[in-house]
């Protein structure tokens, strides 16, 4: 290594460790931001052909992107308010008396539900959870801010896809034919997981919203909670379901509650997610998306999961695409461990 190449480094990383410091807030937005532009990438090409400005693609996809996340968040936390400032003790009782009665019969399980169903005990939770919501909705609190932050960068990525891409790949200490592969392949995975997240939110909470607004709720509130709830694999839905059906059977009486759980279970969990989801997935990536990714859709899910777990909502994204690099790094590092060994 010559001394001009020595000295572009240290500069290079002086760089990078000023940016680092600066940037270090916004690094997880950031992220996520370029992520979902890789995802949505082809879309953004086709607006830019079709109505032959790419200033008006990138304000569409903002607004897209707005309304699909910023938006229906805004919606459940001030409408959400009023749902909490109606429950008053008396029904709180109620609806934890009921729950106890249905698990008095199960083992462990009526021993926590005699314990901690206590309006005592839940009554502060609720009053801070209102709270939380209500700043969440007027002042906005973390996660508000980070949407913005990613709204922010999604804009600046969009216009600049093509340079960001291009960097990218100029940025991968491997052939330009493998680094190429390796950034197609994670922008196809992500946009695979991107849709089809987008689609069974929505297909979902619509189904569940349509069928509660039956019985005088706000289906469209209710519907949006849902689909949010839907994002969190195995349990999500009964965040939801349960908790409404109780209040329903406090109110409305043990046919519409039992009708609300066993819709949930039956029409959504079993049906639409077991085996509908399934194939708006394999429809999305064969027949919306013309795409093949390497990484088995079983991955992908545990992925996510992963993901949520660590990084929160955003690890939905985070984590197919950490995973997709992993697997599309370790296959160009066996390909050069098997030419150095020839």
């Amino acid at each position: 290594m010559d001394r001009r190449t020595l000295f572009v480094l240290i500069l290079f990383s002086i760089a990078l460790w000023g940016a680092y410091s600066i940037y270090a807030p916004f690094l997880l937005s950031m992220v996520v931001a370029v992520l979902l532009a890789m995802a949505t990438s082809n879309l953004t090409r086709y607006l830019t052909r079709t109505l032959r400005s790419r200033k008006i693609a990138t304000l569409v996809m903002v607004l897209l992107l707005f309304l699909l996340i910023l938006a229906p968040i805004i919606y459940i936390a001030t409408t959400g308010v009023e749902y909490l400032t109606h429950l008053d003790q008396q029904t709180i009782r109620e609806i934890f008396a009921k729950a106890r009665s249905l698990t008095e019969n199960i083992p462990y399980v009526n021993h926590w539900a005699e314990e901690y169903l206590q309006v005592d005990k839940v009554i502060p939770y609720l009053k801070g959870i209102s709270l939380y919501i209500t700043k969440m909705g007027s002042k906005g609190l973390g996660f508000v801010k980070d949407t913005v932050m990613v709204i922010a960068f999604y804009a600046a990525a969009v216009y600049n896809q093509d340079r960001f891409i291009a960097t990218l790949v100029a940025l991968i200490p491997a052939p330009q034919r493998e680094s190429r592969e390796m950034v197609a392949e994670i922008a196809s995975t992500m946009e695979v997981v991107i849709y089809s997240i987008i689609v069974t939110a929505v297909f979902e909470g619509f189904l569940f919203g349509i069928f509660v607004s039956y019985f005088g709720f706000d289906g469209l509130l209710f519907g949006a909670i849902y689909g949010f709830a839907s994002l969190v694999p195995v349990v999500g839905g009964a965040l939801v379901w349960v908790p409404l059906s109780l209040y329903a059977w406090s109110e409305l009486g043990p046919q519409p509650a039992l009708a609300i759980a066993i819709y949930s279970v039956v029409m959504i969990s079993i049906i639409a997610d077991t085996f509908i989801k399934p194939i708006i997935i394999k429809m999305i990536k064969e027949q919306l998306l013309h795409v093949q990714i390497r990484i088995n859709e079983l991955v992908i899910f545990f992925s996510i999961i992963a993901g949520m777990s660590t990084y929160g909502f955003w690890g939905m994204i985070l984590g197919p695409a950490i995973t997709t690099f992993l697997f599309a790094a370790t296959r160009i590092y066996l390909v050069y461990s098997s030419a150095l060994e020839e």
